[in-house]
């Protein structure tokens, strides 16, 4: 169903998964640009609305589009014995607007990919610098879907592009490979209309590469519906809980790392597990075509955090860069 969909728009928030520079030259807080997420219903029906008034939603088993950025359905779709959300595949390009390390004040610019789509009812999606796959296959017209699956992530932050010079001055870090799960649940149909959106996920990452050699999770809860035919928004929230490795690795300053930067020695963030970030984003998509299920959509979102604790406290978040994150994305995608 479009309402669905109308998520896949807006998750080119997933831009930072670079192109232009390559994987290292992604931050690794760019998983954290968490808007909207896939909160993709498969309910059987047609949105129906006015080019510029609201949406409202028809009961139409003859048109099976339960993705926003699918051609509109075809005559081979229209067949009720169908067991799985139908297949796709959603391709995107844009630039992605984010600090140069996660505790940054200085800023990058860069080019950036996402990709997605779904097969015989098993989805798959980048996002950030990570990729997923859901083991729950969707099925067709369900208005509450659970997901499960595992996820790989590369975590390239301060691996390159550092432009402050006391945190250049600590070194580079060498790009973590994670492993790990993602679960979640997602129902259509909440508040404002039958079909919007509401979804809770989990996603907890391992260093299976002996870098940090930590661990991450991070919940959060999305929100999403329509507001025409051609218009969508989005919401979310969510926290980063990280591991004593985590914060040793990229927060604390040993005598050493001291003694390069002229930044003080530091070892607060790798003293215990804590919540280390929290993050608000929204997202929104309009159709240049007029109709979000089919043709060029643009994308955009805005991500504010906010690291606390023991990662704000941490000198090179404190005196060399700044607790308050923003990050900004936009580009066009397209679905086949």
């Amino acid at each position: 169903m479009p309402m669905s969909l109308t998520r896949l728009a807006c998750r080119l928030h997933l831009f930072a998964f670079c192109v232009g520079g390559g994987l290292a030259a992604a931050p690794a807080h760019a998983e954290d640009f968490a808007l909207p997420y896939d909160l993709a219903g498969d309910p059987d029906t047609r949105l129906a609305a006015s080019d510029n008034g609201p949406a409202r939603y028809v009961q139409d088993t003859s048109d099976l589009d339960e993705n926003i950025l699918l051609p509109a359905a075809r005559p081979q779709d229209d067949n009720p014995e169908r067991k799985w959300s139908r297949d796709y595949l959603a391709v995107g390009a844009g630039v992605l607007s984010t600090p140069s390390y996660n505790g940054s004040d200085d800023r990058n610019i860069l080019p950036a990919f996402y990709l997605r789509g779904r097969v015989s009812g098993f989805s798959f999606s980048t996002r950030g610098t990570n990729f997923q796959v859901d083991l729950i296959r969707q099925r067709r017209g369900q208005k509450t879907d659970f997901k499960f699956g595992p996820i790989i992530n590369l975590r390239s932050d301060r691996t390159g592009r550092i432009k402050d010079p006391q945190v250049e001055a600590l070194g580079e870090k060498k790009m973590a490979v994670e492993l790990g799960i993602s679960a979640g649940v997602t129902h259509t149909g909440v508040i404002t209309s039958e079909y919007d959106q509401i979804g809770f996920r989990v996603v907890g990452l391992k260093d299976i590469s002996g870098k940090h050699g930590s661990w991450v999770v991070s919940p959060t809860l999305d929100y999403g519906t329509p507001i025409s035919k051609r218009a969508y928004l989005g919401a979310s929230v969510s926290v980063n809980v990280y591991g004593k490795g985590f914060g040793r690795y990229y927060y604390d300053i040993d005598p050493l790392g001291s003694a390069a930067s002229g930044l003080p020695v530091y070892t607060g963030a790798g003293r215990k597990a804590t919540a280390g970030k929290y993050t608000i984003g929204v997202a929104g998509a309009y159709a240049l075509s007029g109709d979000l299920r089919k043709g060029f959509v643009l994308v955009g979102g805005a991500q504010y955090g906010r690291l606390t604790g023991r990662y704000a406290d941490s000198p090179i978040v404190s005196q060399a860069g700044s607790a308050d994150q923003w990050l900004f994305g936009g580009g066009v995608a397209y679905q086949f």
